[in-house]
């Protein structure tokens, strides 16, 4: 990994380059993600069988699309036991956490007689999209699937490629172990278009969710509006703060735990200590050419693995709120005055003993998070996607009474005459309806 020492033309050049680091969606990956969506919209099924065929070698039919339910539960019967249990430490652990984020409709009444709601309903049906390719990730489809279900969602529908579910019975265990509605054996840009639009075999959704490549990405953005999405997901990413008492061997590991997802994965580290950062360097080229992901790491730590080394460590926390990064791990003595001015990252872990890789798999916390400086102003999949939130209003007469005159002014200063007549009307009419006052004078003889 490169060092870069602040002070140098090099450091700013360097920081503002991980800092604009946002995976640019090429032209042609746009333009085809298009098509195929198109296609999908136009030819259902057929479309979303051939694309399947021609990009992944799988030749589907409605019968094969999706996997049977007994075949979950044979694929979790049949995995190593010690593996079972983790998947149940996993999901049970991310189950706690998620239900601390339940939310509880309310309503109110004001001192001018309005009554106010806010109801939380959950979506009918979500597709969690979960990631085939390099690595197969049964942990993600926990963690879409179950803040789903704590939700309340009805219909949970995990699409994958078949590739990836026919290679790794783990997948297929973990969707057991969370309870999902269906799995469906299709992956890529026109799965994203399936759920969307909806086939015959394929059920329409409210939402889609996860993480995919950059034409799953794509396809997502283009079809957002017609579906929710979570979020624009781009490669991982972590910036670790280390002290002088770091360890560096423990430190490659971590920069290390995020390269080997992609080339384009960003690992950063900021330090004060010169000596660590030498020996960090060393450590994470002599343990990632003893990896079998060793071309991964190369070219992902030539674009975007860095070390910068600092004139006090006490800056970091600016540093990292620049690249807002997905990850963030203070392997410092004191971490928490660290945790508390940092602003913008999906996640932080405090102290040696919280690697990363705790965060992604059995701590509970959601690893569905902001990418490519998205941090500062996304957040974690939670229980809050895939809620609907509705609105209540109800004036009663002393409430249109007391507040419909300055509705009126505010609707004629934005030019907006029909919105203005539609209280003054009631309004004029309420006056016209009200009962004459009685006297007050005296009464005769």
């Amino acid at each position: 990994m490169k060092i870069i020492r602040q002070g140098t033309a090099a450091f700013e050049k360097e920081l503002s380059r991980l800092a604009s680091r946002q995976v640019l969606i090429s032209g042609q990956v746009r333009s085809s993600v298009e098509k195929i969506l198109s296609d999908v919209a136009r030819r259902g099924d057929a479309a979303v069988f051939d694309y399947t065929r021609r990009f992944d070698g799988v030749r589907l039919t409605p019968k094969s699309l999706v996997v049977p339910a007994a075949d979950l539960r044979k694929a979790y019967r049949k995995i190593d036991p010690v593996l079972r249990r983790s998947l149940e430490t996993a999901a049970r652990r991310i189950r706690a956490y998620h239900e601390k984020q339940r939310r509880s409709s309310w309503w109110f009444s004001d001192r001018e007689g309005a009554n106010l709601g806010l109801r939380f309903s959950p979506l009918d049906a979500v597709c969690l999209y979960v990631p085939g390719g390099k690595a197969s990730y049964p942990s993600t489809l926990l963690m879409t699937s179950i803040p789903a279900k704590v939700a309340g969602v009805k219909d949970i529908y995990v699409a994958s490629p078949g590739a990836s579910l026919d290679s790794n019975p783990v997948l297929l265990a973990a969707a057991y172990v969370a309870g999902v509605t269906r799995v469906f054996r299709v992956g890529g840009a026109q799965a994203v278009g399936a759920f969307a639009y909806g086939t015959k075999s394929i059920p329409a959704v409210n939402k889609i969710v996860g993480p995919g490549n950059a034409y799953v990405a794509e396809a997502k953005r283009q079809v957002f509006g017609r579906v929710g999405i979570d979020q624009l997901a781009g490669p991982s990413e972590i910036v670790v703060v280390a002290d002088r008492f770091a360890d560096p061997t423990e430190t490659a590991w971590d920069l290390l735990s995020q390269a080997e997802h992609d080339e384009l994965a960003t690992s950063v580290l900021f330090t004060d200590d010169a000596e660590l950062a030498a020996s960090v360097s060393t450590r994470v080229l002599a343990l990632a050419r003893l990896s079998p992901r060793w071309k991964i790491l190369q070219k992902s730590l030539e674009q975007f693995g860095r070390i910068f080394v600092l004139k006090n460590l006490s800056a970091a926390p600016g540093f990292v709120d620049r690249l807002a990064p997905e990850h963030v791990e203070l392997y410092v003595r004191s971490p928490a005055p660290f945790a508390k001015a940092i602003k913008a990252a999906g996640a932080i872990f405090l102290g040696s003993d919280t690697p990363e890789a705790v965060g992604d798999y059995i701590a509970g916390s959601n690893h569905v998070l902001p990418t490519g400086g998205a941090a500062r102003f996304g957040s974690p999949l939670g229980v809050d996607d895939f809620l609907r939130k509705t609105s209540f209003v109800e004036f009663s007469p002393k409430a249109l009474r007391a507040l419909g005159p300055s509705i009126v002014r505010l609707a004629q200063a934005e030019g907006l005459p029909a919105h203005a007549g539609s209280v003054a009307v009631r309004l004029v009419g309420r006056l016209r309806k009200a009962p004459p006052k009685k006297s007050k004078g005296k009464k005769s003889r």
